[in-house]
């Protein structure tokens, strides 16, 4: 889901006061989906808004407007909300999977709003999975120029030599798709298995498995610890906690108050 930037966030700032909020966007904050993914929505002639249907993601959203998808009102964005989930294995990060197999937003506590994921774990993967009310929030976490790191414990069948996993550093190359660099530490090993230490920042689709079945090591459980500074911890495996406004303001920049202009000295 990683986008570049869009040149149209200025224009939506310069308008906002006037025109609203370009709709695949608003869609994006109010939950629905990625931006991406709503403007495929609009494609699909799945979004309403002020009783028509929506034909081009250049519309704008004014406030009080009614937006709708499938004919069900949307509820406009709400306070940005961020959650760490710790997701057990045998859960597919989507809403709905065409395999009919169980995925993490039918696993989460009553009560929520409507999330999405701040990026995913495949199905065998377990740990820690950030899940937003936001999904402009999402899209720009995810982003490899925002430069947070994903850490991970990795079991893998074998021992690897530490010189080899020192290489790695350097990236690697494997069945023709090029990967940045990987940081992986030996910490123990297990009879005939290794646990390591393995961070990195862009994170693309099963990178770690691909990279490690690649050396001849296939990965037996891989749980992620930590994206960017928000870490797993002992949150209980299943169990879903809300990240506080404070911390949102320091490691996000987010909910900050205003700041108030200082007053004119007396007889300015």
């Amino acid at each position: 889901m990683a986008e570049g930037h869009d040149p149209a966030d200025e224009a939506d700032t310069d308008q906002s006061a006037e025109r609203g909020e370009r709709i695949a966007k608003w869609l994006a904050r109010a939950g629905v989906a990625s931006r991406r993914e709503a403007e495929r929505f609009i494609a699909a002639g799945r979004i309403g808004l002020r009783g028509q249907t929506v034909t081009s993601p250049a519309c704008f959203v004014r406030p009080g407007d009614l937006v709708t998808l499938d004919g069900k009102p949307v509820p406009p964005p709400d306070r940005t909300r961020l959650f760490r989930y710790h997701k057990p294995r045998g859960l597919v990060t989507t809403h709905r999977d065409p395999e009919g197999r169980p995925t993490v937003f039918e696993r989460l506590p009553p009560g929520l709003p409507r999330l999405v994921s701040v990026g995913r774990l495949d199905l065998n993967s377990e740990g820690l999975l950030l899940l937003t009310n936001d999904g402009e929030l999402a899209r720009r976490l995810e982003l490899p120029a925002h430069g947070w790191q994903r850490r991970y414990r990795v079991r893998v069948h074998g021992h690897p030599d530490p010189a080899v996993l020192a290489r790695l550093q350097e990236g690697i190359t494997v069945d023709g798709v090029r990967y940045g660099p990987i940081e992986a530490v030996l910490d123990a090993k297990q009879g005939s298995n290794a646990w390591l230490t393995v961070s990195l920042q862009e994170g693309r689709n099963r990178e770690i498995r691909r990279v490690f079945e690649h050396l001849g090591f296939p990965v037996t459980r891989l749980i992620r610890t930590a994206f960017g500074p928000f870490q797993l911890g002992r949150l209980p495996r299943g169990a879903v906690e809300e990240v506080s406004p404070k911390v949102m303001r320091e490691q996000l920049g987010l909910g900050a108050p205003p700041r108030r202009r200082p007053r004119p000295a007396a007889g300015s």
